[in-house]
């Protein structure tokens, strides 16, 4: 700073039309603040943005340094190019004993108007999550307002987009503001939703906000799945949200599911019970979906939810928790118990089944012609039709023991009725000598 003394212009910019003072203040440097004001520095001087040294002192929370600004007569209502005050610099970042100093000290409580954007002192508190600023705003200075910004935000979808959970909470908390949309037709939760922000999106579902306002034909749910964010699907489900509501594509958000092939998210779907025969514009069910991206895994999945739920239906009367002692699950099946029947049907299904065997059998346990198609739909070469078996009797087997079916019974008496006798038997004798098998080594 001595170099002050040598005749030196301290009013000098830069490329950014920033100054010495901008830098010092920005720094929070009092000593060369002073310096600078004892050489009669232009303390009102912008730079390229419009921002000036008062508003680097307000928005770093440098109290003493504002002070220094207002006696040596810098403007106090000077506006940067967004249309930003000093208020509103201090709201930004919480700087509560600034906001004070303005109002009490000042008397300039008028500078709590909107920037150019439609941001008042206390949306810009909420948007960056500034409970104190807020709490403050409201309580001693009556500054609070949900009035929506020139994008139709309110504070309520500043802060739930943000994840700023605190300031989310206050707001439900003081105001009755919940389902307001913005000038996208976009409420606090789809926001929530749309950015993944679980904590927000629970309070909000708490608080009341509806699930099912649609934007643009998109639900939150749609959002959520599209993200693969299992809370924010799990707690949307659990508020009893639409889960039936379709899209510009006249899509569920079990469509968008079985097209993105997320496994956990398609599980907990369909254990939500969605309507699996609703049709996109294309004349396409969920099942078929997955067909068409040649997701094999997801059309079993899919094919599984279908019987069982079919199953159910007719037979109201019994309990998931009657019929297994498991819990229910539409995924592949790696469980210990299940690998001698799951090698039973690799088996007979690669060993055993000529062309044709699986789906006369898959017709005679009621598999639909459509999912026979979703099946079959997967080439693997000129024996695909032995992984399709595989694949059918496996949701087969999926079905059977939901039902608490006599497995090799049923199997047994299926390959009769469907003329392979020959296939039956063999599976007998090879069941019976296993059997002999383990009772010579017990």
């Amino acid at each position: 700073m001595k170099t002050l003394g040598r005749g030196l212009n301290a009013n000098a910019k830069n490329v950014d039309n920033r100054t010495a003072l901008h830098y010092a203040v920005s720094g929070k440097n009092t000593e060369a603040v002073q310096l600078l004001l004892q050489r009669r520095v232009k303390v009102d001087q912008k730079d390229k943005f419009g921002i000036t040294p008062i508003h680097l002192a307000a928005w770093f929370g440098s109290l003493h340094i504002l002070k220094l600004l207002v006696q040596a007569g810098a403007e106090q209502k000077v506006e940067n190019e967004d249309g930003l005050n000093i208020l509103h610099c201090a709201a930004i970042n919480n700087h509560t004993e600034i906001v004070e100093y303005i109002v009490n000290d000042l008397q300039m409580k008028e500078l709590d108007k909107e920037d150019k954007s439609g941001n008042r002192a206390f949306t810009l508190a909420a948007e960056h999550g500034c409970v104190q600023m807020l709490d403050m705003l409201m309580t001693q200075y009556n500054m609070a307002t949900m009035k929506p910004n020139e994008r139709g935000d309110t504070p309520l979808h500043l802060a739930a987009r943000n994840d700023h959970l605190d300031a989310v909470q206050l707001l439900l908390q003081s105001f009755d503001t919940r389902d307001e949309v913005n000038m996208d037709g976009e409420t606090a939760l789809y926001q929530a939703a749309d950015h993944s922000q679980e904590g927000c999106v629970l309070v909000l579902l708490e608080a009341g906000c509806d699930p099912n306002i649609l934007t643009d034909l998109e639900a939150p749910l749609h959002l959520a799945v599209k993200n693969s964010h299992i809370p924010v699907i799990h707690f949307l489900l659990a508020a009893g949200c639409d889960i039936n509501a379709t899209d510009k594509r006249s899509q569920t958000a079990m469509h968008i599911a079985a097209e993105l092939a997320k496994i956990d998210v398609v599980e907990m779907l369909l254990k939500a019970g969605f309507d699996l025969t609703i049709q996109d514009k294309q004349g396409k069910t969920a099942l078929g979906v997955a067909v068409r991206a040649d997701e094999a895994i997801i059309v079993d999945m899919i094919i599984k939810a279908e019987r069982y739920y079919a199953w159910m239906k007719a037979n109201p009367e019994l309990n998931e928790t009657v019929h297994s002692e498991y819990p229910l699950t539409f995924k592949l099946d790696h469980r210990n118990e299940t690998k001698q029947l799951r090698s039973m049907a690799w088996h007979l299904a690669y060993e055993l089944l000529k062309p044709g065997d699986w789906k006369r059998l898959a017709e005679h346990w009621g598999f639909t012609k459509e999912q026979v198609s979703a099946i079959e739909e997967q080439w693997t070469g000129q024996h695909s039709y032995k992984e399709h078996g595989n694949r059918m009797l496996l949701i087969w087997l999926h079905g059977a023991e939901v039902a608490q079916l006599s497995l090799a019974k049923e199997l047994y008496q299926g390959l009769v009725v469907t003329g392979n006798s020959k296939a039956a038997n063999k599976m007998r004798m090879e069941e019976q000598s296993t059997s002999s098998k383990n009772c010579s080594i017990s």
